[in-house]
């Protein structure tokens, strides 16, 4: 670990060293909490019945192998950066360089629409019973583009309030739920019964795979190494305390919700807490549950669509994609085309719910499948980068933990998981956007993405 006479570990930086391990641990734990839980943790009763638990323990364990090469590549390069940075550093494969970043920012508006949709469903209904989805979905997108085009700082306040928000929410689920299981409410044996339709290893690989979705968001806080107090040693303490502190919150979650309702119930429920705080027998207002719900699935697509066109910006600020992405609206001082193009993009992807029924799911699966293959990427590139030594000290994560996480990744990226053909075809055609883009531009400008055009990029 890395100690405040390494200078190399903490190097000069613009930017305020004001992050230390207990607030980034309350980053991370608002970062992962969010619509995947909200919206999705009935969706694993239809794969593994009463044990949804289980996929998402598994699902924490596989993100703690991936966040240990996280806490160490951070460690060696304490950056605002990320995968992109990594992967470049490892490679030195510009284009593939570009690919992760465009990757991942395709995740970031993938998870956006998935959000949108979910948006219209159960929760919505307890206002408005007959809601069209579609439309719903439509106006949400509208409500968030509003907030992310007036501004950063508008965006950060309206994100804080909606992290506390949320948070409540969980708390209430456990604290309801405990008292109506108190009181004799459900079935505690429930927790314990597999229904696999396609047999217990398969179920629960898909499971994991799709309880995923909600388990993303620990990666975003690599974009806070600069801001960090002493990265190297702060960093991977507040990173795994932040990832088993979640983990712990969504386990008795799932624990309690599959007690109170029953697992069939939960696997068609677009909004499965709201069934499980009726279902404790406890006299608090669904309404205000609902509200609660709907302000996390609205902070989720807002996190996503902040990260995804300011990344489409920078890209274009540095020549990688068409430059008319980098325009910045005069007044508002925010990527104005950037946002309208990602914008464009969730509303295509929104549009596919009219042909999908289970177009949440897709979405959802659709954004892990692109993280997961990024996740994998960076396990690899850790175990490159072990024979590049840097002169300071910094977290090492065993080489077995890392190439373990590029193998339980990968796996949960393969058809072993489970999921549909068209969730492939969808990650492919939005990573082919990110392909055409730069083959537009290099037409256009005549360039190619140089190692320093990808060291930007980078960073």
């Amino acid at each position: 670990m890395a100690t405040p006479s390494d200078p190399a570990a903490t190097p000069d930086t613009p930017l305020a060293r004001a992050i230390g391990s207990k607030m980034l641990i309350v980053f991370i734990v608002g970062d992962i909490l969010g619509a995947g839980i909200y919206a999705l943790v009935g969706k694993l009763s239809g794969l593994v019945g009463g044990m949804i638990w289980l996929p998402l323990a598994i699902g924490f364990a596989v993100a703690a192998l991936t966040a240990g090469s996280y806490a160490e590549l951070v460690g060696k390069y304490p950056r605002a950066a990320g995968a992109a940075l990594y992967t470049h550093r490892a490679f030195n494969k510009p284009f593939l360089t570009f690919i992760v970043a465009f990757a991942v920012m395709m995740s970031g508006v993938a998870s956006a629409s998935a959000a949108a949709l979910a948006f219209g469903g159960r929760y919505l209904t307890v206002f408005i019973p007959d809601a069209p989805t579609l439309i719903a979905a439509y106006g949400f997108i509208a409500a968030v583009t509003t907030v992310n085009f007036l501004g950063v700082s508008e965006s950060v306040k309206v994100n804080l309030v909606l992290t506390i928000v949320e948070v409540t929410g969980l708390v209430i689920v456990i604290v309801v739920g405990l008292i109506g299981i108190a009181r004799g409410e459900g079935d505690t044996s429930r927790a314990f019964t597999m229904t696999a339709p396609d047999g217990a290893l398969l179920g629960v690989l898909g499971a994991t795979a799709l309880g995923f979705y909600a388990l993303i968001g620990f990666e975003d806080s690599v974009n806070l190494a600069e801001e960090c107090e002493e990265p190297a040693r702060s960093f991977p303490r507040g990173l795994f305390t932040g990832i088993a502190v979640t983990g712990v919150i969504y386990v008795v979650v799932a624990f309690i919700a599959v007690t109170l309702v029953a697992p069939v119930v939960l696997a068609t429920s677009s909004g499965p807490l709201l069934e499980v705080v009726s279902a404790a027998g406890v006299a608090f207002p669904p309404q205000l549950f609902a509200v609660i719900a709907l302000l996390a699935i609205g902070n989720t697509a807002l996190i996503n669509m902040m990260m995804a066109s300011r990344l489409l910006y920078g890209m274009a600020n540095e020549g990688i994609v068409p430059s008319p992405l980098a325009r910045v609206h005069a007044k508002r001082k925010t990527p104005v085309v950037a946002i309208g193009f990602t914008v464009v993009i969730a509303l295509a992807l929104i549009t596919y719910g009219r042909y999908s029924p289970d177009a949440v799911r897709d979405l959802a699966d659709t954004t892990v499948l692109l993280l997961l293959l990024v996740f994998c990427l960076v396990n690899v590139a850790v175990l490159v980068l072990k024979r590049r030594p840097v002169p300071h000290k910094h977290y090492n994560t065993p080489w077995y933990v890392a190439a373990l996480g590029a193998v339980t990744t990968l796996v949960l990226a393969s058809p072993l998981s489970g999921r549909p053909a068209r969730v492939y075809l969808i990650a492919a055609a939005l990573v082919g956007l990110g392909a055409l883009l730069w083959g537009i531009n290099r037409l256009i400008t005549g360039r190619r993405i140089t190692e320093i055009d990808a060291e930007k990029l980078s960073k």
